[in-house]
């Protein structure tokens, strides 16, 4: 029995409610992703009987600030969710497919960070802005989307909605917080082993980080040349904007920033349309805000992006490459530790005390 199979047995029915002050527990407290968790759940002030901070046994003891107060943080296992209304899982897709049936038979919801779920027709794949309404049809676990399609998608399904999309070109620019709090600490360290001319190996990623970018570090297919990062943003931006045959182009690249994603988007609509009236939508649109100043060469960057949670988007302007007036390209930066993964994470958890 694989874990998919075994988390739909012990699965819970449909509309499973959550407790109006729930017991929270974030598993993988102590990671880059459970660190924003903690904050988003304290900035936002998410109504909580009691917190819960899960992590691997070395992390065992140690305390994280919430409120006020020091928590302890515990062990994981399988017995870790006893009395827990809401898991908030952030700790890779081995430890949520292990897991994660045990926190649902245990009475918990799961919303779960990891690959593990996102592709499980059963389990609802959530950006909040985008298809919150599936959320309603969870069945004791919710999959929180691949970083850069809830980035992608939060500006894209307005547009499909007001215009509908033909074709979507994409290049990422993808910070080292998506691979990591030791890639973040690497980059740091090359970048310090750089600038002062020392030789720097690195262990986390394949390539030296300091001034450099490269192919993301995900597994390439032999076959088409895609790598795995680049086919789960494809599969997963169709998932969530319902549009299972979207043509979606893109091409992922590590660059040496922190924290924060940004994305080249170039879109075909389904009839002509100006870079104002794709500009105008998306001033309107939730977690979307705009950033174009043309006369200050001013747009998205991941210096501004990092630390809140919108979708900042600019530089609108005509694909010169079309002539028939069908195609806009913009510029979309966010954090991808908050609205690419914490905050959306959060967010999910509060349309689930709201239902």
């Amino acid at each position: 029995m694989n874990a998919l199979s075994s988390s739909a047995e012990l699965a819970q029915p449909p509309h499973q409610s959550v407790a109006a002050n729930p017991v929270v527990a974030i598993v993988g407290a102590t990671g880059a992703v459970g660190v924003e968790m903690l904050r988003s759940l304290e900035e936002r002030d998410f109504p909580l009987a009691s917190l819960k901070l899960l992590a691997s046994p070395r992390s065992a003891g140690k305390t994280m600030r919430f409120r006020g107060q020091d928590l302890a943080i515990e062990a994981l296992d399988e017995a870790s969710f006893e009395g827990v209304d809401l898991a908030l899982f952030s700790a890779g897709s081995g430890v949520s497919k292990r897991y994660a049936a045990a926190a649902v038979k245990a009475g918990a919801v799961v919303v779960d960070n990891s690959s593990a779920f996102r592709m499980d027709p059963d389990v609802p794949l959530v950006v909040p802005e985008v298809n919150g309404a599936e959320i309603a049809r969870h069945r004791g676990i919710i999959a929180n989307p691949n970083c850069v399609a809830i980035i992608a998608t939060v500006p894209l399904w307005p547009l499909q909605q007001a215009i509908g999309i033909r074709r979507v070109t994409a290049a990422t620019y993808q910070a080292a917080s998506g691979a990591g709090a030791a890639a973040m600490e690497e980059l740091r360290a090359s970048t310090e082993a750089y600038l002062k001319g020392e030789a720097f190996t690195p262990q986390v990623l394949p390539h030296p980080y300091a001034f450099n970018l490269f192919s993301h570090n995900a597994e390439v297919d032999p076959e088409t040349g895609y790598n795995g990062e680049e086919l789960k943003v494809i599969a997963e931006t169709r998932r969530i904007m319902d549009a299972p045959a979207l043509p979606l182009g893109i091409t992922c690249i590590r660059v040496p920033i922190l924290r924060a994603h940004a994305i080249a988007l170039n879109v075909e609509f389904s009839r002509p349309v100006s870079p104002d009236e794709v500009k105008a939508l998306l001033a309107e649109a939730p977690g979307v805000r705009i950033v174009d100043d043309r006369a200050a060469n001013h747009f998205p960057m991941p210096s501004e992006a990092s630390g809140q949670g919108d979708v900042l988007a600019g530089r609108f302007r005509a694909d010169l490459g079309d002539p028939s007036g069908h195609s806009v390209a913009f510029f979309v930066a966010g954090d991808q530790l908050l609205k690419g993964a914490a905050l959306n994470a959060v967010q999910i958890a509060e349309q689930l005390l709201a239902r």
